[in-house]
Parts: structure tokens; sequence; C-alpha cells
């Protein structure tokens, strides 16, 4: 079974949105794992606009199933992994001020900058993820940088998906069997969502874990988190 990640950072959102401490992320951390959620992904920024560097510590005892920390790796984000020593470290090329990502590396352009970075996570016990596009080249350039997986940047997907192009998913498809050949291990995320998951899922060959943030939030909204992680779980057998 594919493990699911939930991203908390929407949680995070609404608590700033008001100050204080509702909704309390780590008590809704507790309760994701406790309804079937595998894992815990969260996604600091440098303006911490949602999850707060703070956030990351106060979690590290709370995620007691996978947490996975995603972002850009400079100075401020290697101490804060290098703190929190998560289960996993998720390499995303955010420019500042992003809303959110938009890309994945160029593992060829960076692959020295990478690779120095992955070594440092390696060396510390942490497993690494680069977020990459569904493009061949930039799968052989991940494994060239010591990477333990790749995490599949799934926008292009969905956005064709809900148009009704199901061929956009052959890409990804192709990146996964590389991947795998290569001795890769495949995450996917952005955009996936209860519509989507389970064509995505069927259609990727030896698929680990998706991580999934504002899809699911929004669907609780409507469905409850609990019956919402359960939905997903359901559809990812």
């Amino acid at each position: 079974m594919t493990k699911l990640s939930v991203n908390i950072n929407k949680i995070a959102t609404l608590r700033n949105a008001r100050g204080g401490n509702v909704p309390n992320l780590l008590q809704v951390a507790q309760d994701i794992q406790k309804f079937g959620a595998q894992g815990i992904t969260i996604h600091p920024r440098p303006d911490e606009r949602h999850i707060r560097y703070q956030d990351a510590r106060d979690l590290k005892p709370v995620v007691y199933t996978e947490f996975n920390i995603e972002g850009n790796p400079k100075h401020n984000f290697i101490d804060l992994v290098l703190e929190c020593k998560p289960t996993q470290v998720t390499l995303v090329p955010d420019a500042i001020g992003a809303i959110t990502s938009s890309a994945g590396w160029d593992t060829i352009a960076n692959q020295s900058y990478l690779t120095e970075v992955i070594s440092e996570f390696k060396r510390n016990g942490i497993r690494t993820s680069i977020f990459v596009d569904p493009l061949l080249d930039m799968v052989e350039g991940a494994k060239a940088t010591g990477t333990d997986r790749i995490e599949l940047y799934t926008e292009a997907f969905a956005k064709q998906f809900e148009l009704g192009n199901y061929k956009a998913i052959e890409p990804y498809t192709k990146a996964a069997e590389k991947a795998f050949e290569l001795e890769l291990g495949i995450n996917a995320g952005h955009d996936l969502s209860l519509d989507n998951i389970k064509f995505f899922k069927e259609n990727i060959p030896n698929l680990l874990e998706v991580s999934i943030g504002h899809a699911l939030i929004s669907e609780a909204l409507y469905f409850g988190l609990d019956n919402t992680v359960n939905m997903y779980l359901s559809k990812l057998k």
C-alpha cells in the first residue's frame, strides 16, 4: 500500500490567521496519525507564513509515524532539518516568496549543490528525496546526487486530468519506471486529490508515498478530517 503523508501547512495557515493556537497544530497532527495516516509533512518557508520553524521542533516528539520536512535547502533550513532529524527531508527549489511549489529541480545544473546537501543529510541518518518533474533526464540526474528517493511533481497531471486528458499520466509512469530501474524510491505530490489519486496510484508502479495537503484539508471541510483521511487510504490500497 502507498503511504499517505498529510501536509498540515493549511492548518497552520488557519491558526496564524487569528493568532493564538486554534486550531492546535500538534493536536491535529496527533489526530491525523490516529485516523490512519502514515506520515506528517510540513513545508516551512522563510517568511513562516504558515508552518513556523518552531512548529518543526514542537512536532518532532509528536510525530510517531514518518516525519517529512520539505523545503529549499538554504542555510536556515539545513540547520533546522539537522536539529529535528526527521524521517525524510524533501528538497524543493522554491523561490523566496513563492505562493506554492511550481517546478522540480534541474538535477543536472544543480547536481554538485544537491550532492553536497544530500551527503550531509545522509551522514545524519535522514532519508532524502528530490522534487522533480517527470523527465527521464531529471530522474537520471537525481540518481547521480545520491538521493534515496524522488518526489514526482504532479501539478501538470492534476490539471490535465481535470480536463479529461488521462494521457497526461504517461510521462509520470515512464519517470517512475526509470526511477525504479535506477533503484530510487518514488514519492509524489502537489494537487493530488480524492478525484485523481486512485487513477494516479493505479498508473504509477512502485509508488511508496504521496504527500497531500491543500486538497485534503479543503475536502475535510465537507467530509470531516477523519473521514477524508480514510477515503484517501481506501483509494491508495
